[in-house]
């Protein structure tokens, strides 16, 4: 068994867009495992509406 582990993970997330309301769109994330538990989100970004890549910081979730 691996110390460190990276891993991807994909999953579905609403989030609210001002301009279209409602949307449903892939956040992925990616982790740092250290014995196999989650200790770290190294990056997490997801899929626009227009399949377009988008860093999740940058984005207004809840208004």
């Amino acid at each position: 068994m691996k110390i460190i582990q990276i891993k991807r993970r994909t999953k579905q997330e609403k989030y609210y867009s001002s301009a279209m309301g409602m949307l449903n769109s892939r956040v992925i994330y990616i982790k740092k495992y250290v014995f196999g538990i989650p200790t770290k989100t190294l990056h997490k970004y997801r899929e626009t509406y227009y399949g377009k890549m988008k860093n999740c910081d940058d984005c207004n979730l809840f208004i």
